[in-house]
């Protein structure tokens, strides 16, 4: 009875040993998702760190496609999306947690589950579609607020688990080739913020980054290095949940504002209003950092003989405070805090008559009503 005892023990191991290592023909059913073994919650969890700058990330919204080589009863549809849970549902393995991981890491997430019924898995993740993300972006910019940014990610990468003596590959050739040149940066959203203020600093720029379990990380920018330098590293990308925070600037450097004006941060155009005795009175739109005397020639310059050279310059700051000053206008003055100083959005500039021009419309205003009078009396002689 020892003797059959062990016979059925043996034979029993290796019935074991054969199914672990067999396909699921087509008559046999994928195991059911509510009841995962005990491989399946101790299989890898999504990763809380932040990753690498050129690691993409998953998350809900993602389009994946998914193929599994050599296993012809495994069939996949064409792409998998990834639910707001941060899943993807699979055949076989059911529901799948991949929010927050790399495509390698869900390359091996899905080794690992197919792992239970195929002998070395060759499982291919790739990114077909690419999520908008929500960045907030506050501070020294136009429109402070939480935008939806788009993303023209076309990614073709393809992460392969292929078992390097099965495919003759070594591990120096297994990786991504993500395509990460339309990926948002921290640019592209301060476009998408309506560009900087006249007086951000761009040197302190902070990236807010959400961590697991509630914490955030904070990296700091200098896009100044990126402006004049072309250091591309500080032009970061940016991730789902990021908040930029552009600071105030303590002092504002001439040259480099007007530099700043002319690049991709700042935005488009800036609206100024001037008023008063000049050619085309009303709201001008401007670039950046456009000085008090271009604001006026935009207008169409001083009226003849009629504008004072003292403008009043009027500006509505954040707080709600409002400071007017008096500027004497000399055209052949280059841009001066003081003398000729940069305008901001919404500034106002009045040009008032000077005091020929009153004495002037005076009289027109007393004799109006006398030569209406005189004019009837030339009619009626």
């Amino acid at each position: 009875m020892k003797g059959i005892n062990r016979s059925i023990t043996g034979f029993s191991l290796l019935v074991l040993v054969g199914v672990s290592y067999s396909l699921p023909t087509a008559a046999q059913t994928a195991p059911a998702q509510t009841n995962l073994s005990q491989t399946d919650v101790n299989a890898p969890k999504p990763i809380d760190t932040v990753q690498p700058e050129t690691a993409y990330t998953l998350g809900a919204g993602d389009l994946l496609r998914i193929d599994s080589y050599d296993t012809p009863d495994l069939v996949l549809e064409p792409r998998y999306p990834v639910l707001l849970d941060g899943t993807v549902n699979l055949p076989w393995v059911g529901s799948i947690p991949v929010a927050g991981l790399t495509l390698k890491e869900a390359s091996d997430q899905l080794k690992t589950r197919y792992g239970r019924f195929i002998k070395n898995p060759t499982i291919t993740v790739s990114l077909i579609g690419a999520r908008t993300l929500k960045v907030g972006v506050i501070g020294e910019v136009t429109r402070p607020g939480s935008y939806v940014i788009a993303n023209n990610l076309t990614s073709t990468s393809a992460v392969s688990t292929t078992n390097a003596a099965q495919s003759g590959l070594n591990t120096q050739q297994q990786g991504t080739t993500e395509s990460g040149s339309q990926w948002p940066t921290v640019s592209k959203a301060i476009q998408a913020a309506g560009g900087i203020t006249e007086q951000a600093n761009i040197r302190q720029i902070q990236i807010r980054r959400p961590q697991g379990l509630g914490g955030d990380k904070t990296l700091t920018i200098d896009l100044w290095k990126f402006l004049s330098a072309g250091d591309l590293t500080q032009d970061v990308q940016v991730r789902d949940g990021d908040t930029l925070v552009i600071p105030k600037a303590t002092q504002v450097d001439t040259a480099e504002a007007l530099q700043i004006a002319n690049s991709n941060f700042s935005p488009d155009a800036i609206r100024v209003n001037v008023v008063g005795e000049v050619t085309t009175p009303g709201a001008v739109a401007v670039k950046p950092n456009t000085t008090l005397n271009q604001a006026i020639l935009a207008a169409g310059g001083f009226r003849n003989g009629r504008a004072k050279k003292d403008v009043e310059l009027i500006r509505l700051n954040p707080d709600g405070s409002v400071d007017r000053r008096s500027i004497a206008v000399d055209f052949s003055q280059k841009l001066d805090e003081k003398n000729n100083p940069p305008l901001r959005n919404n500034d106002v500039v009045v040009v008032n008559r000077n005091g020929l021009a009153k004495i002037g419309d005076g009289v027109s205003t007393v004799l109006g009503p006398l030569g209406g009078v005189l004019g009837l009396f030339t009619i009626f002689r």
